[in-house]
């Protein structure tokens, strides 16, 4: 007895739930959609992309924002640390002051003494404010002098008496006026009685705390008072969120003012060089042979220019003198110096493209070399250009903040973040604010683009991409 059977059409319909199971279970990506959920998936580089899309916002957005002039000079706020806006008590404009003279006490002692009293009654005089601090005392027996010395920390007897202010050689003279950058915080007075020569071991100090004050004639310059307000009223300042630096300058307006410059030769330059060594290598690794070496050879010997010394040469050849701004032959040093790195990887890219099937078949159908390169070659490089770019950002960044900060890039008074630096380092012990915003915003700068080149990396590789899958 025979076992087969005719076939019918139930034995070719769909077994139970082999429909579902014919469903892809994601829907199918292009290259660059598949990078870019893989670069979603990498925190650090999404946090270094959301970093540079905000220092772009800084750069172009916050001067229209923050429209304090970075040049302008407020000098009530000179070295002013980081602080929350800040008030004034209007005074008087400057009248020269007198010192007290008594008339009845000499001027010059008798004879040299073996020893004084120390200076009694030591005041101020009116007001102490952060435009002037008077002091009176009464004369010394036998003094021929006093010296006057300021100091922001309590003296021990003799020591730490501080900055020297003044000697006043004439022992009838009762009175000194101090105007010497005068901050709103507690300053030491102290007073040594002298023989007209040498100064006595005794001293006599005072604790006075200057209150925050401004000129009418300044405020009125400035835009804070009338010329009707009086003397006494109280105004607000301008607010430095960032503090000021050594001339009184709004930091964080210079620090936008500055990433305009330091990211102009941050991007330019990287985009132009690379752009530049993308065509030279591609078409050295595609032409190959003698050509490829005769290219790559020119490569090695640029690779062997000294930068420093084409960077002075470049800027004796544009006619910059010292003190002045070099940011133009920094753009050209950048750009004509920086290629070879980006035309060596490439070309290798190049070399193992170039013997692709597609590449071949893209030939037999008639394609030129300039067509090969241009549409099928470097597309297919692309992840490594984007790669390559992020990292040549940080770089000429940090180059630029190197050459101003040894005075050969941006010169003062033109701020960049590298001159902000070179001008901060000379105060970083008493006033470190001056160094550590524009040194802040080159280090987030350079770790945010390395962060994201190291992001854009694992998510262009495609030996990773078919390992995830």
């Amino acid at each position: 007895m025979s076992l087969e059977r005719p076939l019918t059409e139930a034995d070719f319909s769909p077994a139970p739930g082999s429909a579902a199971a014919e469903q892809l279970t994601r829907p199918s990506l292009s290259f660059w959609q598949d990078a870019w959920r893989r670069l979603k998936s990498n925190t650090r580089a999404i946090i270094s992309l959301y970093l540079i899309i905000g220092l772009a916002f800084f750069t172009l957005a916050g001067p229209l924002l923050w429209t304090q002039d970075p040049a302008a000079q407020d000098l009530d706020q000179i070295s002013q640390a980081p602080a929350l806006p800040k008030t004034a008590r209007l005074v008087a404009d400057y009248q020269p002051f007198a010192a007290p003279i008594v008339a009845d006490h000499p001027s010059e002692p008798e004879d040299y003494p073996d020893e004084l009293a120390a200076v009694a009654e030591l005041s101020v005089l009116g007001a102490a404010t952060t435009q002037s601090v008077k002091l009176t005392w009464a004369p010394v027996d036998q003094a021929g002098g006093y010296s006057i010395y300021r100091s922001e920390r309590k003296p021990e007897g003799l020591l730490g008496l501080g900055l020297p202010l003044e000697t006043v050689n004439a022992g009838n003279i009762v009175g000194f006026e101090d105007r010497l950058n005068l901050k709103s915080q507690p300053y030491y007075y102290s007073i040594v009685p002298t023989d007209g020569f040498d100064e006595f071991d005794v001293v006599t100090t005072i604790k006075v705390e200057p209150e925050q004050s401004i000129t009418i004639s300044q405020a009125v310059l400035q835009g804070l008072a009338t010329p009707d307000d009086l003397p006494g009223q109280v105004i607000p300042l301008a607010f430095h969120p960032f503090g000021t630096d050594y001339l009184g300058r709004d930091i964080l307006a210079r620090l936008m003012q500055g990433a305009r410059v330091s990211l102009f030769i941050g991007v330019v330059a990287p985009l132009i060089y690379v752009l530049f060594g993308v065509f030279y290598g591609g078409f050295a690794g595609y032409l190959g042979g003698k050509i490829d070496q005769i290219l790559m050879r020119f490569a090695d010997f640029v690779v062997a220019l000294p930068f420093l010394l084409f960077m002075i040469l470049f800027k004796i050849a544009f006619g910059i003198g010292p003190g002045e701004s070099g940011v133009m032959p920094m753009l050209v040093a950048l750009i004509l110096l920086l290629w070879p790195a980006t035309a060596r990887l490439v070309r290798g890219q190049v070399l193992k493209i170039r013997e692709q099937g597609y590449i071949e078949a893209a030939r037999l159908l008639g394609g030129g070399s300039s067509y090969l390169i241009l549409r099928h070659i470097i597309p297919n490089t692309m992840g490594v250009i984007l790669v390559t770019l992020t990292f040549a950002v940080p770089s000429a960044i940090f180059t630029e903040a190197f050459l101003s900060f040894i005075g050969m890039g941006v010169a003062p008074p033109t701020p960049s973040w590298g001159s902000m630096c070179n001008e901060g380092v000379k105060t970083m012990l008493s006033h470190p604010h001056e160094l550590f915003f524009p040194a802040l915003f080159i280090s987030i700068t350079v770790l945010a683009f390395n962060l994201l080149g190291d992001g854009l990396t694992e998510a262009l590789d495609s030996k990773m991409r078919t390992r995830d899958q």
